[in-house]
């Protein structure tokens, strides 16, 4: 590479041709230069309360010196200017601390909740989780393409704004945001009713208090903490789902004290489906929460030592881990519940314990020790989505407050890394988790989940059009797809189906709102609840846009408007040398496989 200079920023390759000579001394023999450059905007902190200080900002990264602000537009009177590269800037500069490695990615985003067995049965139920599976697959794909090569601060919040619309990345930035802080209370009231599995006489309030202290300590303790509770705590879950399938085969197979070998029998009595196609498309809504959270890793990529290395194995792995776990562990829950088993339908709210269909297969074999300790996971489980809840509305709001879509005093960010002011709202918004010893705590409990019902449904899909976006600008700017460090295995097409699928997913749960399967009476004011309580995300979402638009007046961006220089982090990427490339295909059919799947 003769006459070249490579420059290496953190891991940033630039190249820079025909630069023979420098401050008028020429270049001797052609030889390579490897400059390292010093590693500025935080420093450690000399004591514990130093460490909550506001942290100094990261020099500006780009290939011209250093970002110079244009000038704004002139605008009519009254009107409000966005400056959507100054936004961009932000996201991309953040002091984040990047702690995260390949493991914590990998096990971040394991966990979530369970469809509802006893609205659509067995076979719906199965049958919904693997149709989301392959709707998360082309969207992993598409936001591993989107992070690797922009590990910016909010992920696909700030992608909204970058590719989509300014207003648009308003509206999904609130949207996802408010998603995880009232996630957050319902996680809690949720431990605190799986408490009851065991003592039902114990005040909540009780617990309510332990959880959420544990959960802000957690992240007070700096990203690093919360991958390294996240890892621990997904293990815990891995080992006791695959303990869940090998003794749940055993049931089936060794069948119930008194009648024995199960089977199939109870996908023939009562049946493998439940109120027809109406029963399936609740449940295919309702399913969908149970895959909430896996693009966490998105939002992870700007805390991430190594995005280009550690991301797309992560995003690859994860699909992977909760699709077959899923699959698997509900299709025997299927065979060892039926969907008219008297506990489910008797639960209280969502978050009773008792009518877990996990805890009711394990209990159906007559064991006595095996459930609590279901339960017991089941409890762990549920405070690590609570610790998720945090992290993720805490990088949210930042990243809105450094993109002028939130106060500034959002921005904070201490000398550890960690986004402090957010992370402080987050536990006032989990002090509404108090009011879980009242008497109208399932009421309570619906409404916090009416928020995210849709949330994901429109983060989800707004990831893929973003992808869509992208590879148009990169496109237009003629730049070709080997340049990109990582590329999506099922290209626009799978962004297309992807948003085609959410988009189906979202028409149905408003055709379930407005006619639902069951209701405990049929008067217009519980129909309308039931309407606002699947739709309440719908609203919000307008609310939000609507307002941004007006006062700002944006338009949806071009091709050839959209900035994909700022934040990227590898500029230049060579597929492989030629001997590589020829290894690659000598490579044997599994392999070749198993590289594109994980």
């Amino acid at each position: 590479m003769k006459g070249d200079i490579i420059l290496t920023r953190d891991v940033d390759v630039i190249e820079m041709g025909d630069m023979g000579a420098a401050e008028g001394k020429p270049d001797k023999g052609g030889a390579t230069w490897n400059i390292s450059a010093k590693r500025s905007g935080r420093s450690k902190p000399t004591d514990w309360i130093d460490g909550f200080r506001r942290a100094e900002q990261r020099p500006i990264k780009s290939r011209d010196g250093g970002y110079q602000q244009t000038p704004a537009p002139v605008v009519p009177t009254g009107k409000h200017h966005y400056d959507l590269g100054a936004a961009n800037v932000r996201t991309a500069n953040t002091a984040l601390a990047r702690e995260l490695k390949g493991r914590h990615l990998q096990m971040i985003a394991f966990g979530g909740s369970i469809g509802s067995l006893s609205t659509g049965g067995p076979a719906t139920l199965f049958l919904s989780f693997f149709i989301l599976g392959i709707l998360q697959y082309c969207t992993m794909q598409s936001l591993g393409e989107l992070c690797v090569v922009f590990p910016v601060a909010g992920s696909f919040s700030a992608f909204s704004t970058r590719f989509l619309d300014p207003s648009w990345g308003f509206a999904m930035g609130w949207n996802y945001c408010l998603q995880w802080l009232f996630v957050l209370p319902m996680e809690i009231i949720s431990a605190a009713y799986t408490i009851s599995y065991w003592n039902e006489n114990i005040s909540k309030s009780v617990f309510v208090a332990i959880f959420l202290t544990i959960i802000i300590i957690i992240n007070l303790f700096g990203v690093k903490a919360y991958g390294e509770a996240e890892f621990i705590f997904s293990i815990i879950k891995v080992t006791a789902v695959v303990g869940f399938i090998l003794l749940a085969t055993v049931i089936n197979i060794g069948g119930h004290p008194d009648s024995g070998y199960i089977g199939w029998q109870y996908w023939q009595n009562p049946g493998a489906f439940h109120n027809g196609f109406k029963g399936f498309c609740t449940v295919l809504v309702t399913s969908s929460g149970a895959f909430a959270g896996t693009e966490l890793i998105g939002l992870a990529a700007a805390e991430t030592a190594n995005p280009r290395k550690s991301l797309p194995t992560a995003i690859k792995q994860v699909f992977w881990r909760i699709t077959i776990f899923y699959c698997a562990s509900l299709l025997l829950v299927g065979l060892l519940v039926p969907y008219n088993e008297p506990r489910l339908l008797g639960a209280k709210s969502n978050a009773d314990a008792l009518a877990s269909p996990f805890v009711i297969a394990i209990e159906s074999a007559g064991t006595t020790i095996l459930p609590s300790i279901m339960n017991g996971v089941i409890l762990m489980a549920v405070i690590s989505v609570g610790n998720s809840c945090v992290y993720a509305s805490s990088r949210t709001l930042l990243a809105l407050a450094e993109q002028s879509h939130a106060p500034q005093i959002f921005a904070y960010v201490d000398k550890q890394g960690r986004p402090l002011m957010a992370t402080i709202l987050a536990f006032f918004i989990g002090l509404l988790a108090f009011l879980a010893d009242l008497e109208a705590n399932g009421t309570v409990f619906n409404w916090l989940l009416s928020i995210s019902t849709l949330s994901i449904l429109f983060t989800w899909g707004s990831i893929c059009l973003c992808h869509i976006r992208f590879r148009a600008a990169w496109a237009h700017a003629c730049y070709p797809l080997e340049q990109l460090p990582f590329r999506s295995a099922v290209g626009v097409k799978g962004a297309w189906f992807g948003l085609a699928g959410y988009s189906l997913i979202l028409i149905a749960q408003i055709w379930i709102a407005i006619s639902p399967v069951k209701l405990a009476d049929d008067s217009a004011g519980t129909r309308a609840q039931a309407f606002f309580l699947r739709v309440m995300a719908l609203p919000i979402i307008v609310f939000f846009y609507v307002i941004h638009k007006l006062w700002y007046r944006t338009g949806f961006i071009r091709a050839s408007e959209m900035d994909i220089t700022t934040g990227r982090r590898y500029f230049r990427v060579h597929i492989a040398s030629e001997q590589e490339r020829d290894e690659q295909l000598n490579w044997p059919l599994w392999k070749k496989a198993y590289r594109v799947l994980c």
